[in-house]
């Protein structure tokens, strides 16, 4: 068993006051990690300038190669993590373990944080529209228009509260990196070691560790982070998200209430886009807020959920070391229980209807841990209770909506793929802001597109966008 210490600017701290990571199902305790407080933050931060001090000095193209560096040694090497080290095995497994996550999920989404880190150059391009980097690190320079631009660093840190839900999000810091700006984060108690793992990897390829802040600890060590970083990210509910709506200095990531919107011109083919909902909603066990939580057409729908609820309503709940695994568990069982009665209450409304009834119990609980089935329901109407709802495991609400309703009847939407070769819908959806990223044709809602920004853009989040003018200085010669 590991011992992971917080690490203060690159800086081992091998705090007494320590916290047993476990085993979901046999309580196992399977790592330690040690623990710091608020406090403890608040004078560190003192120091964040530094971070960026030491990102500045290397060039930004030779950050970028140490990023593709880290992300063979983060996704193939055996890398120094607390006390000792971990293999890529013993990364899967023991994420596995607290996490719930089966364990052929956990390998892809290390492939996904490898592969934004691999092509962080492509990517950064993208994020800056073709900006030459050096402009964010010297803060300006000529755009080609005989015009100085600039863009001034607004943190020389970004803050994160990370999850415990889904590795996958860790892609949403790993640009800050070789934007120069260095990264402040409390790993989530359960899954810590995609972050230290990757901080690891960061250090083996060459980044200096004065970067980097890992602070393991209570709410008191979230709630400093977001108060004393200029610039920080928190995920959480939608009330976390609330918590933090239009504040300049947080970028909130909640519920993505994500989904499939079928056109009245291609709803009578719904059976050739069934695969990509069935993707869209069961992917990484309908963990993700890019899983789609709803199903919207203005027709056929009972079909729909009847077929979508064939396809992933008899799904089993099976060991994290099957291959063929499709359900995390739930490592509260209370959150299980919680979240099964929040269900059934949807139920008992008029004009919904369960369609995976017929498949055996959807709670299954274990000694330690339990497991939610997945779940389809129909709704009648976008009135329906239900259709606005959103669960952290394969759940989704089919609803019948006329077309014309529908972008006003969705809500606030992350994702949404419209299914449709209709240019006047397209063009509403295009222009609908309450759809965040868009889809038009058959593109699961799990498929991003990284040379896209998925949920904001983290260059424009970190840096703003000034006047600059320079004038020649005319300097009198002595006689």
């Amino acid at each position: 068993m590991i011992t992971i210490h917080p690490l203060r600017w690159g800086k081992i701290y091998k705090s007494l006051d320590t916290f047993d990571v476990i085993h979901f199902d046999t309580g196992e305790a399977i790592a330690k990690i040690g623990q710091v407080n608020g406090g403890m933050v608040q004078m560190d931060m003192r120091k964040c300038d530094q971070a960026r001090k030491a990102l500045r000095s290397i060039p930004t193209d030779e950050l970028i190669s140490m990023c593709e560096k880290a992300a063979h040694l983060f996704e193939n090497e055996t890398l120094s993590v607390g006390d000792g080290t971990q293999s890529v095995d013993e990364f899967i497994h023991q994420q596995s373990a607290s996490t719930g996550l089966p364990e052929h999920m956990c390998r892809n989404n290390m492939k996904k944080n490898s592969f934004v880190l691999s092509n962080m150059r492509k990517i950064l391009d993208a994020l800056t529209r073709g900006l030459d980097l050096d402009i964010l690190s010297r803060g300006y320079g000529e755009e080609g228009r005989n015009v100085t631009v600039s863009f001034q660093c607004q943190s020389p840190v970004l803050g994160a509260v990370l999850p415990n839900n889904s590795p996958g999000v860790h892609t949403l810091w790993l640009p800050a990196v070789p934007l120069q700006v260095g990264l402040v984060l409390k790993p989530g108690s359960q899954e810590p070691w995609t972050p230290y793992r990757m901080i690891s990897a960061f250090m083996a390829a060459g980044i200096p560790g004065e970067a980097f802040c890992l602070y393991p600890g209570g709410h008191d060590v979230g709630s400093t982070i977001m108060a004393r970083c200029a610039k920080s990210m928190i995920f959480g509910s939608a009330q976390t998200v609330q918590q933090y709506s239009g504040n300049p200095k947080v970028q909130a990531h909640g519920p993505g209430f994500s989904k499939v919107l079928l056109g009245d011109d291609v709803v009578d083919q719904w059976e050739d886009y069934l695969d990509l909902m069935v993707e869209s909603v069961a992917s990484n066990s309908g963990r993700g807020c890019i899983n789609a939580s709803g199903i919207w057409a203005s027709r056929h729908t009972r079909e729909i959920a009847e077929a979508l609820a064939a396809r992933i309503g008899p799904m089993e709940a099976l060991p994290p070391t099957d291959p063929n695994a499709q359900l995390a568990a739930f490592t509260n069982a209370q959150m299980a229980t919680g979240t099964w009665a929040m269900i059934q209450q949807d139920l008992s409304e008029s004009g919904v209807e369960d369609m995976t009834a017929s498949y055996g119990p959807r709670l299954i609980e274990r000694e330690r841990c339990a497991y939610l089935r997945p779940v389809v329901v129909h709704a009648n109407s976008p009135s329906c209770g239900v259709a606005a709802k959103e669960y952290m495991f394969p759940f989704a609400s089919v609803v019948q909506c006329p077309q014309k309703d529908m972008i006003k009847s969705i809500g606030q939407t992350l994702i949404g793929t419209a299914i449709t070769g209709d240019e006047a819908w397209i063009d509403e959806l295009t222009n609908a802001t309450n759809i965040d990223r868009l889809n038009i044709g058959p593109v699961p809602t799990n498929r991003l597109n990284w040379l896209q920004p998925h949920e904001g853009n983290l260059t424009e989040f970190l840096f703003r966008s000034r006047a600059y003018q320079i004038a020649p200085l005319r300097v009198a010669v002595g006689s």
